[in-house]
């Protein structure tokens, strides 16, 4: 059993208590494993009757827009500091047609979710790493960004100001979207003299519409996500729609995604559409290096110190080839990294293409019971 560790305070020592005009905010507290695998806690517990949740069919909820009660809104100029920002009803957002954001891609997301206790407490997941990775991506693209603080207290004012839009246990979840982007008006290549964070959320369901069942990856070898170089070790705006075709033709075969190998050899595993890898043999697990290509996921972070913590052998692979995708034959379940989702296990099909191609060598991934993997089990709690 995972015991808590109170010297991870120092992971939410930038967490201190928030003055705001919301009664129902308290002061953060941090309670980890080893693992550091906390959920901040955003309020107070409480005692929630039902005609306070909003009017939504809770037990049909899927990953998608539903406009909720208010966003948040901070701005800066080009001195470089943000204002002090503020809630307001959800609903459109002026941008000049010469925005940096629409003309050059100049715009950063991060993604967390607001969850609801038994009891009624609104947990929120390790915040701090969102900032950090934030600021990471911001200086990738020459961005003012939010301090630490700044981003954390505009979350947390976003979930509880929608917290009637929170599913209730086992529902679903707040799925909260910070955004930064460059607002300001140019025309020639350079960056915006006026930047907008903003945060807005939406209730939602699994993110897979095959749920908790078994799902189909299908490993690409045309398109690729990033390449050496680029900006796709930062939640860059510019790295997702690339990657639409590549999806597009996967569902067209009845994959649910797509696993996405390097640019430079066509052999290494590195991520999918949205999320990060794990191979995993009897207590060893092994994953690509987040060396420039791959995101820096939060979730990531935290199945690695999980696994760290329960006696498994991590390796996060370096070299050229450590990850090469005949692998797949011999390792046993595949996780990846999308919030409440089951593990996965590879069962190969057909044979081998010349060139080692994998059009036909797409296995199908097979379900692991929950709880049959530690990881997994300690993953869904």
């Amino acid at each position: 059993m995972i015991q808590t560790n109170s010297g991870l305070r120092s992971l939410v020592q930038s967490l201190r208590p928030i003055t705001s005009s919301l009664s129902e905010i308290a002061a953060y507290s941090c309670y980890t494993s080893q693992a550091a695998s906390a959920l901040q806690q955003v309020s107070r517990p409480n005692s929630y009757s039902e005609d306070e949740y909003a009017k939504v069919d809770w037990d049909n909820l899927g990953f998608g827009i539903t406009p909720v009660d208010y966003m948040y809104t901070m701005k800066c100029s080009s001195d470089g500091k943000f204002e002090q920002g503020q809630l307001a009803p959800y609903g459109n957002v002026d941008l000049s047609p010469s925005a940096a954001v629409l003309n050059y891609g100049q715009g950063l997301y991060e993604g967390t979710k607001a969850y609801r206790t038994e009891d009624g407490r609104l947990l929120l997941f390790r915040l701090d790493q969102n900032a950090t990775r934030m600021k990471m991506g911001a200086d990738r693209l020459c961005m003012a960004c939010p301090s630490s603080y700044q981003f954390i207290d505009a979350v947390k004012q976003t979930a509880l100001a929608n917290k009637r839009w929170i599913p209730p246990r086992g529902k679903g979840t707040l799925y909260i979207r910070p955004l930064l982007m460059g607002s300001g008006a140019v025309l020639g290549l350079a960056p915006a003299p006026e930047y907008t964070f903003l945060v807005y959320a939406s209730p939602v369901g699994n993110y897979f519409k095959e749920g908790l069942k078994p799902l189909n990856l299908c490993v690409e070898e045309e398109f690729h996500r990033a390449t050496r170089g680029g900006a796709g070790g930062v939640k860059s705006i510019t790295n997702y729609a690339p990657v639409l075709k590549a999806m597009a033709r996967a569902k067209s075969r009845g994959f649910s995604d797509v696993l996405y190998l390097d640019s430079a050899s066509k052999k290494n595993l590195e991520e999918v559409s949205s999320c990060n890898i794990f191979l995993v043999k009897g207590n060893i697990i092994s994953t690509p290096a987040t060396s420039g290509t791959i995101l820096q996921g939060v979730t990531r972070r935290s199945i690695i110190e999980i696994a760290l913590d329960h006696g498994y052998q991590v390796f996060i692979f370096l070299k050229e080839g450590c990850m090469y995708q005949r692998k797949l034959k011999w390792q046993s379940p595949i996780l990846h990294t999308k919030t409440k989702q089951k593990g996965c296990r590879l069962k190969t099909t057909g044979k081998r293409l010349p060139a080692n191609r994998t059009d036909q060598k797409t296995g199908q991934l097979k379900n692991i019971p929950i709880g049959s993997c530690p990881i997994t089990n300690f993953k869904h709690k």
